[in-house]
């Protein structure tokens, strides 16, 4: 099995691992202007994907 010739910098371990940190909650405007979770129904709505889903939950 091939062996690396030198050992892997902090720094060039660190920039392959940025890319996994925690960039928060997304969020997405529904159509009717409350925040959503994408892929989700709107909880104040009830739509997705532009069509009525389910009934609003308020």
């Amino acid at each position: 099995m091939a062996q690396p010739k030198r050992k892997t910098s902090k720094m060039k371990k660190r920039q392959r691992k940025a890319s996994y940190a925690w960039k928060g909650i997304q969020t997405q405007l529904c159509d009717c202007g409350a925040p959503r979770v994408p892929h989700r129904v709107c909880a104040s709505c009830g739509s997705y994907n532009g069509r009525q889903v389910i009934e609003a939950g308020n």
